[in-house]
């Protein structure tokens, strides 16, 4: 099972940028993917969370620029970012949940960063 993040990149502030990761292997289901961050000398953190059914949760930083979407059929997940500032800079990393053909316990991957540099 792997779990490809791109999409990163460099934009100026006040500009957009779109992250994309799909999980390929062999996936019975998707419970929920989620994009995390992690700037330079901080903590990860969550930024966006969507369940299967398409609940999403954001960071309070981040909500109403950026928009998480799943795509069960392709088992992938986008995070359109709008209006970006300096403080968005980051490494991005995707998160999936999920549950593979023959097991019946919830398995968790991590997809390599993806860097998003904002400039001001």
């Amino acid at each position: 099972v792997q779990l490809q993040a791109s999409g990163g990149g460099l934009v100026q502030a006040g500009g957009s940028l779109t992250l994309s990761c799909e999980l390929t292997g062999s996936i019975r289901s998707i419970d929920d993917m989620a994009w995390y961050r992690q700037a330079p000398g901080k903590a990860r953190e969550m930024v966006a969370q969507i369940t299967r059914s398409g609940t999403t949760s954001y960071s309070d930083s981040v909500k109403g620029r950026f928009t998480i979407s799943i795509d069960n059929a392709r088992q992938s997940v986008s995070m359109q970012m709008h209006s970006l500032v300096p403080e968005d800079t980051a490494v991005y990393y995707c998160n999936a949940h999920f549950l593979r053909w023959g097991r019946s316990t919830q398995s968790n991957k991590w997809g390599q960063g993806t860097e998003v540099t904002v400039s001001s």
